[in-house]
Formats: C-alpha cells, sequence, structure tokens
C-alpha cells in the first residue's frame, strides 16, 4: 500500500479551509430595531499530519508495515458585532464584561422612545373613551 500524505493532507486542508470562508468569521446580518448587526468570530485552526513505515523487530517473520495519517481542527470564539444605524459604524464586543454598557451607549434614546409610544397610547385610549379629559 502506497501512502500518499500529501494527498490526505490536501484533502484536509481543503476541508478546513471551506469551513473558515468569511461567512464563516463575519456573520450573517440580522436587525434589532434600526440597528443592522453582523456577528464576529474568532477563527482558530491546527494542523497534523504523519506517515512511517517499518518493520517489527519482535517479529520472527521481521513483518513491515506503513501506516499514515492526517488531521485538522478549527476552533471558533464569538468576539463581537458590527453595528450601523444610518452612516455610523461600530464595534461592540461580547468578550468583555463591558459589552452590555456599550449597547446601551448605542441606543441612549430607548427610553424616551418607550415613554412616547406609551403617551401615544394613552392619548389614543383617551380620544375613544367619552367624558374624560385629556391631561
Amino acid at each position: 500500500m502506497d501512502i500518499k500524505i500529501e494527498e490526505l493532507f490536501d484533502k484536509v486542508t481543503d476541508q478546513v479551509t471551506k469551513l473558515a470562508s468569511t461567512e464563516t468569521v463575519i456573520g450573517e446580518e440580522f436587525k434589532i430595531g434600526e440597528f443592522t448587526c453582523r456577528p464576529v468570530i474568532k477563527l482558530g485552526t491546527g494542523f497534523m499530519g504523519g506517515a512511517g513505515e517499518g518493520t517489527d523487530p519482535k517479529s520472527k517473520s521481521k513483518a513491515s508495515g506503513t501506516g499514515g495519517g492526517a488531521g485538522g481542527g478549527l476552533g471558533i470564539t464569538p468576539v463581537g458585532f458590527l453595528v450601523t444605524k444610518g452612516d455610523e459604524i461600530s464595534f461592540i464586543p461580547s468578550d468583555r464584561k463591558t459589552a452590555l454598557s456599550s449597547l446601551l451607549d448605542k441606543v441612549p434614546d430607548l427610553v424616551e422612545k418607550v415613554a412616547e409610544m406609551k403617551n401615544k397610547e394613552e392619548a389614543k385610549e383617551q380620544e375613544k373613551e367619552p367624558g374624560k379629559s385629556k391631561k
């Protein structure tokens, strides 16, 4: 049996390369309200391969053999999000405790918007019910 370790290693690297595409590192975008977000990950890879042949010194027939193998590994870690709103682009890291505070910094008017929505709903309810005065 002839071992073609280079071919085997090429097949492993081809498969890992397919997995480590741009779409993997920069994920599919999604929307949260006015914000467009794209996840970003850190990708680590590792490869190994080897082959050998030899005889068994303990065997009376001095049997010989060959063997080989190749492998690869992929590690994926979330890093953060690219966030856009209009012309503004920001990066919000997900691997720090400050990620939540960064996100809240990007939405400073959230409380104001919720209050406006509540006031509009209350105004509509008051218009529907006759006899109630507007505040």
